[in-house]
């Protein structure tokens, strides 16, 4: 079967306006729902980041209330601490995407801090779309198309249309006064078509080969449109 690159923040944390670090790092459902549903049909998953460092969890996103109870939040804390992929990751730098079918992007905050500024992270989204690979981002990961530029400058996401976290959620969620910057704003300024739908409701738009989702609860459903393009 397909080898699938999972691209994660290599952080725990996240710069607030203020200076400022709030804990952080990848979110659970969003690396764990699309892990599973690729494992069971028999994709090899290799993550990867930036150094090569082991992904922290945002403990946050292994609350009950983020989890539909406490025995999901359970099970998805099992899955991540007794992971081989997790605990071992490739270093981002050295990635060659002629060794993978395809390349997911996993959310949290973290990759706000680390993979928005990431030029290994940025030339692989770029190669990534121009190869015409599945290419699949979720939530806040999306904050890494802003590091992929192309050689005359322009980002190679601009006239894309795709989804992410949006300025409603960020609010919801506590954090629209306290963040240095929004995610929705930074991809409306580099020339995406921004497409929001309704605060935490599963949302997925894809575009040639970039499939992009909104939100935690959107991570089902990039996954079963990545598979989709596996088969």
């Amino acid at each position: 079967m397909a080898k699938v690159l999972f691209v994660m923040t290599g952080v725990d944390y996240w710069t607030l306006a203020d200076g400022s670090r709030h804990p952080t790092g990848f979110w659970a459902e969003e690396f764990v729902v699309p892990f599973e549903k690729l494992k069971a049909a028999g994709h090899e998953i290799v993550v990867a980041t930036p150094g090569g460092v082991v992904p922290t969890v945002d403990k946050t996103s292994l609350d009950p209330g983020f989890n539909d109870g406490q025995d999901t939040a359970d099970y998805r804390a099992q899955v991540i601490a007794t992971n081989t992929e997790l605990s071992k990751p490739i270093r981002l730098e050295e990635v060659e995407l002629a060794d993978y079918a395809a390349v997911f992007y996993p959310g949290g905050h973290g990759p706000m801090e680390d993979l928005a500024v990431n030029d290994d992270s940025g030339q692989l989204l770029t190669t990534s779309l121009e190869s015409g690979k599945p290419l699949a981002v979720v939530c806040h990961a999306p904050a890494a198309m802003l590091a992929a530029t192309k050689d005359d400058g322009t980002n190679s996401f601009t006239g894309y249309t795709l989804t992410g976290f949006t300025n409603i959620e960020e609010a919801q969620a506590g954090f629209a006064d306290k963040a240095a910057w929004l995610l929705q704003d930074r991809l409306v300024e580099i020339g995406t078509d921004f497409r929001e739908s309704d605060p935490w409701a599963p949302n997925v738009v894809v575009d040639r080969n970039l499939i992009t989702g909104q939100n935690p609860a959107s991570s089902a459903g990039v996954a079963d449109e990545l598979l989709a393009r596996l088969t």
